[in-house]
């Protein structure tokens, strides 16, 4: 058996990393026939809850799973480690403008940034679950010069997870026929679910849907609006789907990319498709055999998808400029 991968989640007694835990120490992650080295980061008045977290999955008996490190001590969490789930982050809450939650959330952020610097493995790399992802992610990766950029990725999976399903509910398909649904720009309610460029079955989205006003209107702003939804319905955010599309993100970005297909995914833009540099931006991505990813070329906007990419480009970078503002990057 080979060397165990060291895996950090952050927040991982909240109510995704509880989800998410057990799959990856089962190996749904990183494959059957990787051992996994769990590092669980929480903040000190979670750390009992956390230790209960630790016993279930010393219960569960994962064949995988060879060691469990549970911690509020940013160096010990990110030592040596290969993958960063960056799921721990402050909601948004009534009266709170943009910028408090943007300051902070920065100061979680900018330090784990730094930690990471000086204590993960030269390999690592880092997906930014909690919310605002996006911009979570551009300070933790500002604060961390020495990691290449192209290792910060940001979650846009969850998104692409519920366009395609609405797309295949609304053609009376399978979601495996919903293929290169891309979301572009901001995990937020201006994200743009990419259906110009999007197949079901073989057959471009506008015809087989053959309805353009409900894709413009209602499929949009059910994609858009899903996790406010989720929450009126439940009482609580996404949880256990959003595990499920970090756990779809990490399995994506390490295999490679059928042809007729990509990757929804946020990464460090470098101008494609006219998006200003630096920003982390929600891309169609693919992945090549060695595992090497790329912003997929060749698509195309018309005047409607061109508009609402403009629309949460614009977003992010004002979320940019706070952050810089505030000091954060």
């Amino acid at each position: 058996m080979t060397s165990p991968v060291k895996v950090t989640v952050t927040g991982a007694a909240g109510q995704i990393g509880y989800q998410l835990l057990f799959r990856i120490a089962s190996g749904q992650m990183l494959g059957a026939n990787t051992p996994i080295e769990l590092r669980l980061l929480e903040i000190e008045p979670a750390m009992k809850a956390l230790e209960g977290v630790v016993m279930e999955l010393d219960d569960c008996a994962f064949p995988l799973l060879t060691n469990v490190v549970a911690t509020s001590d940013l160096a010990t969490a990110f030592n040596g480690t290969n993958w960063g789930l960056l799921v721990g982050s402050i909601p948004r809450k009534a009266g709170m403008e943009r910028s408090d939650l943007l300051n902070v959330n920065g100061g979680i952020f900018k330090p784990q940034g730094r930690a990471i610097a000086e204590n993960a493995a030269s390999d690592v790399r880092v997906l930014v679950v909690g919310n605002p992802c996006n911009t979570n992610c551009l300070i933790a990766r500002a604060n961390a010069p020495e990691v290449p950029a192209d290792r910060w990725f940001a979650m846009t999976r969850l998104d692409q997870n519920r366009a395609e399903t609405q797309i295949a509910k609304r053609v009376g398909t399978g979601v495996a026929g919903v293929k290169n649904l891309a979301i572009w720009g901001n995990h937020s309610s201006t994200q743009f679910p990419d259906f110009t460029n999007a197949t079901v079955d073989g057959v471009d989205v506008l015809s087989a849907v053959n309805d353009r006003a409900w894709l413009e209107g209602d499929f949009l702003a059910t994609v858009q609006k899903r996790g406010a939804a989720i929450i009126e319905a439940r009482g609580a955010s996404s949880a256990a789907s959003a595990a499920n599309a970090a756990i779809d993100t990490v399995v994506s970005l390490t295999t490679p990319t059928a042809a007729d297909d990509c990757v929804s995914v946020a990464v460090t833009s470098s101008g494609e498709y006219g998006v200003p540099e630096g920003l982390t931006f929600g891309y169609p991505v693919t992945v090549d055999a060695t595992g090497a990813w790329s912003v997929k070329e060749g698509l195309e906007h018309d005047d409607f998808a061109r508009a609402k990419v403009a629309v949460t480009t614009e977003e992010l970078v004002a979320e940019r400029e706070d952050v810089r503002g505030l000091g954060l990057i």
